[in-house]
Order: structure tokens, then C-alpha cells, then sequence
């Protein structure tokens, strides 16, 4: 099976909505009426959370009118942070498709669909014109990417000269191979790190001029550490990382935590710009 259609499968749930729907009935939430806060305990799942989302915004300068591209978008958690907390008008794309539509449907939930398009499409094609965003984003996508230097060429293709490019991805460490399952993959076969001194190259061969990294992991430690205390023993509430992650979520958050520990993956932010 090709690889996208193993990540496809790794993510594809099957009725996702309407999981999400009897979840946040369960917790007490309006389904017609949310924030964006009410779904933070399960579309932002990536190292950090929510405050991982807020920090990368601020560290973008993501501001009003903006049109940013999210890639690998996911269920939309960051794109509903940066058109409703920072102004911007948001584009994402993910390669699931029931991502793409789960995330439409939350969106427009929220009362933001006027400033969020979404699209299914693949980080390596994508359906858009040369220099067509003023920056780019992308959290947690390109581990699932085996070719890194089409991802990162096709990043560069479609940003303004000028705009900018932000990633925060887990990024190989130097303790070995990192335990599996991980919340994005199951077995190496579908997972893909690449060092710090990798990405920086394949970054600035792309045509990016980085303006900033920092390795956060010391904060995605101290992060799993107080979420695994928090899903450790009984049941987890309705709207918890299972319905993402399946049955085996506490055993990926213990994996990408002691991935972590044992210098075997670690949490990158890198902040460029397009030359």
C-alpha cells in the first residue's frame, strides 16, 4: 500500500463527526453553538496544546488580514486559533479527508467559516498558484512526509517572497530509533524524523532564510507528564484524545513522552522567512 494511503488509513476514523458531536453533548457543550475553546481537548493534540498554538502564533506575528496557508491541517484546531483569536484568513489542506470535512463542520460550528476554506489535497501537489499565501504554517505534519524537500519546495512555491514560514514538528534526536505507536504512527513504516541540522538544510535549499529555532522539549515533557497524570487511571471523559488516537492513546502518549525523555524525538520550532 503506497504511503499516503497508510497515513490516510492510520487517521480515518469512519464517523469522526458524529463521534465528536454525542462527545461534546456528553461534556455539556452546545453542538450548535461552540468556541473554539470547547474542542481544544481534542484538536489540538499535537506537543503542547492549545498554549503550543498560542506561543507558535505570537512567534509568526500572525496578524489581521493575513492570508496563511495551514498544512496538514488536521480537524482545524490551529486554523480556528489564527482566524479567531489573530484575524487571519486560513487555507488548510490535509491529505484525510474526513479530516477536511470533520473540520468544515466544527468551523462552521464556531461561526467561522467565512474566514477558513479547507481542502483535501497532499502537501506535495498543492492546488494552488505560485507565491498565492503571505506566509505558511505547519504543526505536526511533515513526521507522516517521506519527501521533505518536495514538501518544503512545494511551502516555498506557493508563499510571497518576503512571507513567512513557520514549523513546529517532532524532529529526530540522537538516542536512537523512538518507540512506537506514536500518536502519528503505529510503526516506523509511516513515520519519517529528520535531525535539527536536516530540516535547516533541506529548509535553505528550499529558498527559506531561518530566523529562529528552539527546541522545545523541556515544555512538551513538562506537557505529558501533567496530561498523562490526567488520563492515567479509569476512564477518559468523553472528549479526550481517544476518539483522535483510538484505544492505544495512552500508550502513544507514553511513547512520544518517553521518546522524549530518552533523546530519541524532540519538538522543533523553526521560524523562517521566504528570499
Amino acid at each position: 500500500m503506497p504511503i499516503d494511503q497508510r497515513v490516510m488509513a492510520h487517521y480515518t476514523h469512519g464517523d469522526l463527526a458524529g463521534t465528536i458531536l454525542t462527545a461534546l453533548a456528553q461534556s455539556g457543550k452546545d453542538p450548535d453553538n461552540l468556541a473554539p475553546a470547547d474542542l481544544a481537548p481534542i484538536d489540538e493534540l499535537h506537543v503542547g496544546g492549545r498554549p503550543a498554538t498560542v506561543d507558535f502564533a505570537v512567534r509568526l506575528e500572525a496578524g489581521a488580514g493575513m492570508h496563511l496557508l495551514d498544512i496538514g491541517c488536521g480537524i482545524g484546531g490551529p486554523a480556528r486559533h489564527f482566524a479567531g483569536d489573530r484575524g487571519c484568513r486560513i487555507t488548510g489542506i490535509d491529505l484525510t479527508e474526513e479530516f477536511c470535512q470533520v473540520a468544515a463542520m466544527l468551523t462552521a460550528r464556531t461561526g467561522l467559516a467565512e474566514c477558513i476554506d479547507y481542502r483535501q489535497a497532499s502537501a506535495l501537489a498543492m492546488p494552488f498558484d505560485a507565491a498565492a499565501f503571505d506566509g505558511a504554517y505547519t504543526i505536526h505534519a511533515a513526521m507522516n512526509i517521506a519527501d521533505k524537500r518536495a514538501l518544503y519546495a512545494e511551502a516555498r512555491r506557493v508563499v510571497k517572497p518576503g512571507g513567512v514560514f513557520g514549523l513546529y514538528d517532532v524532529l529526530k534526536g540522537p538516542g536512537g530509533a523512538p518507540r512506537y505507536p506514536v500518536p502519528w504512527a503505529e510503526d516506523p513504516s509511516t513515520s519519517f524524523l529528520v535531525s535539527i541540522e536536516e530540516l535547516r538544510a533541506l529548509l535553505e535549499t528550499a529558498g527559506f532564510e531561518i530566523l529562529t529555532q528552539r527546541d522545545r522539549t523541556a515544555f512538551g515533557v513538562a506537557f505529558f507528564h501533567e496530561t498523562r497524570g490526567r488520563f492515567a487511571e479509569g476512564a477518559p471523559p468523553p472528549l479526550g484524545p481517544q476518539i483522535i488516537m483510538g484505544e492505544s492513546y495512552r500508550e502513544k502518549i507514553a511513547n512520544i513522552l518517553r521518546n522524549m525523555e530518552e533523546a530519541r524525538a524532540a519538538p522543533w520550532e523553526v521560524i523562517c522567512r521566504a528570499v
